[in-house]
């Protein structure tokens, strides 16, 4: 029990540091409810509800969800018809950034997660209407198929671009509302998007995803930049479809997308090798977003091929660890840093360093939390008996978040997915290693260790 109190006090450590980078609560601004200020982009604040909401999921603490509510049901970003495209982020909306707030939402849908909003369709309505309006997108008339990155002329950078981040939101939004409904009509999108993919060559014969091709040449010319999220969107998508259909081709092309994800360690240490060897990453990458996504959709994936689990591990584990060393910068000391292969903090920060040491280091708890909800279980319309308030949160304290003696339960929204092993505190089966609680001696100044 000490062994998980550790993780998810230094996962609370690391979530407060990620939620003191917004203020769209308080700001007075009714426009910037859910999105986050700049340099960030509005996509980058669907991706933090989805780490928040994933925060949740993993530790049973729900000081958080009251602003993940209102964001996430906000009309500033689910627009006039709830598939959130808001008029109000039409300068900067993209087809990939429906993705990420399509994860968002459809987890919220898979846990059974609050929404009390009566005025607001349900978690899992949302979902289908934010697939509807990117499968409504697909364009026969180049490259035979697929989604362009951007939705409007109007934002030229990227809009004669057909990109792996866009197709794979789709893919693996169809393959998690075919479980989630039992429909097949979802299962063939998520096929047909698949294999689409494989024929243009956004997936390469060793399963390295890249990042896109032009119409203009009717995708002639790949794009072979590799960025670690793409794979982990098109894993966790292709682990989904191994359960629903039950077909070993799927599970054989999560295997192989997990091979492939081993490019992004080095030594086992989680990176992005598109920019940080040479330090050129953007605002988009240089946030740590990317990787934080291959993180959660690894993990993630193991909920529906547990056969990946061994290898997840032997990866994300030490990344862990890297990434609880990197959190020890700024005036408080659980500051995250960008690099983990430095043995410390490296000095840059930002709201993505934060989201990605959480997902990963939360994800260690993933032998403690329930499977996500599927076809009959998922409720919806949850509205009743959550009167929550949407106020800021409180600042953890270098007391104990968590009380060691205390059972948390974090089994709160239905399945299961846990296991132990002659009496030791196991994630997913395998015995944890000791040096787990290095986490909580950098991040929260107390430090269980299993013996």
């Amino acid at each position: 029990m000490r062994l998980i109190y550790s993780i998810r006090n230094a996962a609370s450590t690391i979530a407060h540091g990620a939620m003191s980078y917004y203020n769209g609560n308080v700001s007075g601004q009714p426009e910037m409810v859910g999105d986050l200020p700049d340099p960030y982009y509005w996509w980058q604040a669907g991706a933090l509800w989805g780490a928040m909401l994933d925060y949740y999921h993993f530790t049973g603490d729900s000081s958080y969800n009251d602003v993940v509510i209102q964001a996430l049901t906000a009309p500033v970003n689910t627009g006039p018809r709830h598939d959130y495209n808001p008029p109000e982020h039409f300068d900067e909306l993209g087809n990939d950034d429906l993705g990420f707030w399509g994860f968002a939402v459809m987890a919220a849908a898979e846990r059974n997660f609050p929404q009390p909003d009566p005025s607001v369709p349900s978690w899992l309505t949302m979902a289908l209407n934010i697939f509807n309006a990117l499968s409504s997108r697909w364009d026969t008339t180049t490259c035979r198929g697929g989604v362009y990155w951007q939705v409007f002329a109007s934002n030229p950078n990227g809009i004669n671009y057909k990109n792996s981040v866009t197709n794979g939101g789709l893919f693996q939004l169809a393959a998690r509302i075919a479980r989630a409904t039992g429909q097949q009509g979802y299962a063939d999108w998520a096929a047909k998007v698949w294999d689409w993919c494989i024929e243009i060559g956004l997936i390469g014969d060793r399963y390295t995803v890249y990042d896109g091709a032009h119409g203009s040449d009717d995708c002639r010319e790949v794009n072979y930049v590799a960025f670690t999220y793409t794979t982990g969107i098109f894993l966790h998508g292709a682990a989904v479809m191994a359960e629903y259909t039950g077909e070993k081709q799927w599970a054989d092309r999560a295997h192989k997308l997990l091979e492939a994800a081993a490019y992004f360690f080095d030594n086992n240490t989680l990176y992005e090798p598109a920019c940080e060897p040479n330090d050129s990453c953007n605002n988009d990458m240089k946030a740590c977003f990317l990787k934080g996504y291959l993180a959660r959709f690894m993990w993630q994936s193991t909920y529906h091929l547990p056969s990946l689990l061994p290898q997840v591990k032997n990866l994300l584990e030490p990344s862990a660890l890297a990434a609880a060393q990197a959190c020890s910068g700024g005036e408080n000391s659980v500051t995250c840093g960008q690099k983990w292969n430095m043995g410390g903090f490296d000095g840059r920060v930002g709201l993505g360093q934060q989201m990605c040491a959480l997902e990963t280091i939360q994800g260690l708890l993933i032998g403690e939390s329930r499977s996500p909800l599927g076809d009959g279980e998922i409720d919806p319309a949850r509205h009743a008996g959550w009167n929550g308030r949407r106020t800021a949160p409180t600042a953890p304290t270098n007391q104990s978040v968590f009380d060691p003696e205390e059972e948390v339960d974090v089994h709160n929204e239905g399945g299961h997915h846990d296991e132990t092993s002659g009496g030791r505190t196991t994630i997913g089966g395998l015995a944890s290693p000791s040096w787990i609680g290095v986490c909580a001696a950098t991040l929260a100044g107390s430090c269980y260790i299993l013996v």
